[in-house]
């Protein structure tokens, strides 16, 4: 059964993360989060559940502004060509539907099924702000709690500079830790 949103504030307690959470009617795209959040400080993000071509799960979490290169980077992670999960597959994966997936949803990712890539720019924010599981709320961590809890729920995050791979940007770049995973040492 899929983690409810009491149970991921429960976990973030129980990590010492603190967090903010600001409740609004149901947003699915980021134009509309964009018209409600109004002043709401911190990095905006928007995450892409993707499937590749061996049928290995991804979960891209960039600034809501970024439009990614999504075949340029998959080669980058050496991944066959990404697709988009299908609604089906990131409720079994994630436990969340479509406009409701987040980072946080590696709660229920217990398999490991899933490989979250981060934005390093968006990174940089604070503080960063996120569906809890639900897209009627939006709750706020700091990067290096949100890099925490990934950890604690036993994945590692890939962080890459996708300035390389914004639509807009120019081809170029790395990832950090040139392509590994940061471990515990690195953040």
């Amino acid at each position: 059964m899929a983690a409810s949103t009491e149970d991921l504030f429960r976990r973030l307690d129980a990590l010492g993360i603190v967090h903010l959470t600001h409740h609004h009617p149901p947003l699915h795209r980021v134009a509309q989060s964009v018209a409600l959040r109004g002043s709401l400080p911190g990095g905006h993000c928007k995450s892409l559940f993707l499937r590749d071509g061996k049928a290995g799960l991804w979960l891209v979490v960039v600034d809501e502004e970024r439009q990614l290169d999504l075949k340029a980077l998959a080669k980058h992670l050496g991944a066959p060509r990404f697709s988009f999960g299908s609604p089906a597959l990131m409720q079994e994966v994630l436990g969340v539907t479509p406009g409701s997936v987040t980072p946080f949803a590696l709660i229920n990712d217990a398999a490991l099924r899933v490989t979250p890539v981060l934005d390093q720019a968006m990174l940089e924010h604070h503080p960063l702000n996120y569906h809890p599981l639900v897209n009627t709320a939006t709750t706020a961590v700091s990067a290096a709690d949100l890099l925490r809890f990934i950890v604690a729920c036993g994945h590692r995050p890939v962080v890459v500079a996708m300035d390389a791979f914004d639509r807009g940007g120019s081809l170029g770049g790395a990832c950090q830790n040139e392509g590994r995973p940061p471990s515990l040492g690195d953040e």
